[in-house]
């Protein structure tokens, strides 16, 4: 299963659940109209060849590119804390500068497939309802072996991996990616690839339940969370599971790359009412620089007025910038365009396209147009 899958709202008690009241994030960047582009590890070229391609999003409009540079077993810089694959983000990073483009790292922050932590820290993984642990038997896929976002050691160990990007020179800012639990519920298009029916959160698929969340919760409510009989409908252990989130992005995270200097975004799902549900994940509390939710509008099987629909609750949720992520991978070129229009259209302050790899010359002429920048779809 990959990053952009989405998930669906699974019943009116979620859907209560998601409207909890939020707080805004502190100290609001500036709103500017920004674009942005991710960058998979996986897209190589030369020295020549990318700087046609930093030169090609530029002239399209993009002002920011978000190179992967950590997915939870290698580093592509000179990390002294996590194993190094190469320096790809010290490639880039003057190349994409010369073309005028911001870099702002994008790491994995809960998955983690090091085999020496996995060896050695066990008990730092997230486990289910069913007290079976990511470490060993993570959900859908392999790479989905979370680490607990409660945990201190845990919070210390991703805070060190933003630290080391906050001191890189010449980077604008850290893009933090699976900042979140587990999917509770696949989208309903993807039930048959992983042969599920998921008409509602699953024992398996609901995290949270480590020994040390269990006891750290009963301490405070008086109930070990395993004899919940509904969770996703108990409001203190839902809020405690967004808590454990929103705790480590305004407390670890962002704090360590305001020392470097740097901005903070998020790939978020959704919403965020959405990411509550379906995700455990409460972004409109937190405190960042900018917030990238992903509205990939294939996954819900939804038309443009949804992502219009998206980006407006986004915008109001957070008072933050909003820079709607569009699924480039399903779409062609005019659709593309339909689709940032739709995103500007419901106030947000710019989009994100995923990924550059399948941007033809095509889609990049759509997104110029739709951009305001000639040519057109």
């Amino acid at each position: 299963m990959k990053r952009r899958h989405a998930l669906e709202t699974v019943g009116a008690g979620l859907v209560g659940l998601s409207l909890a009241p939020r707080l805004f994030a502190e100290a609001p960047a500036p709103k500017r109209k920004r674009h942005w582009v991710w960058i998979t590890a996986d897209a190589e070229y030369d020295d020549e060849g990318w700087k046609r391609m930093f030169d090609r999003m530029r002239a399209a409009g993009i002002d920011a590119v978000i190179p992967e540079v950590y997915k939870g077993r290698h580093a592509h810089w000179a990390s002294t804390h996590l194993p190094v694959k190469d320096d790809r983000l010290g490639r880039l990073l003057p190349l994409a500068k010369a073309a005028g483009l911001e870099v702002h790292a994008w790491m994995w922050t809960m998955p983690c497939l090091i085999e020496d932590v996995l060896q050695k820290h066990p008990d730092w993984y997230s486990v289910n309802a069913k007290g079976e642990s990511a470490a060993d038997k993570p959900a859908y896929v392999e790479y989905y072996k979370f680490l607990d976002p409660a945990r201190p050691e845990v919070r210390e160990f991703v805070q060190r991996t933003v630290k080391e990007l906050a001191a890189i020179d010449g980077l604008a800012g850290i893009h933090l990616d699976y900042v979140r639990h587990p999917d509770a519920i696949l989208p309903k298009g993807l039930w048959g690839k992983y042969k599920l029916v998921q008409d509602r959160v699953y024992p398996e698929f609901d995290y949270g339940y480590s020994a040390y969340n269990r006891e750290q919760f009963k301490k405070k409510h008086g109930i070990d969370p395993k004899d919940i009989e509904d969770p996703t409908a108990h409001a203190a252990w839902m809020q405690y599971r967004w808590d454990c989130v929103t705790d480590l992005v305004n407390d670890y995270l962002v704090p360590a790359a305001k020392a470097g200097g740097k901005q903070t975004t998020a790939a978020v799902f959704p919403g965020p009412t959405l990411a509550r549900s379906m995700v455990r994940q409460d972004w409109g509390r937190w405190k960042l620089d900018g917030f990238l939710p992903m509205l990939y509008r294939t996954f819900y099987e939804a038309g443009p007025e949804w992502v219009t629909a998206q980006a407006r609750e986004g915008a109001a949720a957070v008072t933050a910038p909003v820079y709607a992520g569009l699924f480039a991978v399903a779409l062609d070129a005019p659709a593309l365009a339909t689709d940032v229009r739709a995103a500007l259209d419901g106030g947000a302050d710019g989009i994100s396209v995923f990924e550059s790899k399948t941007m033809s010359e095509e889609k990049w002429k759509a997104l110029e147009g739709a951009l305001g920048g000639g040519g057109g779809a």
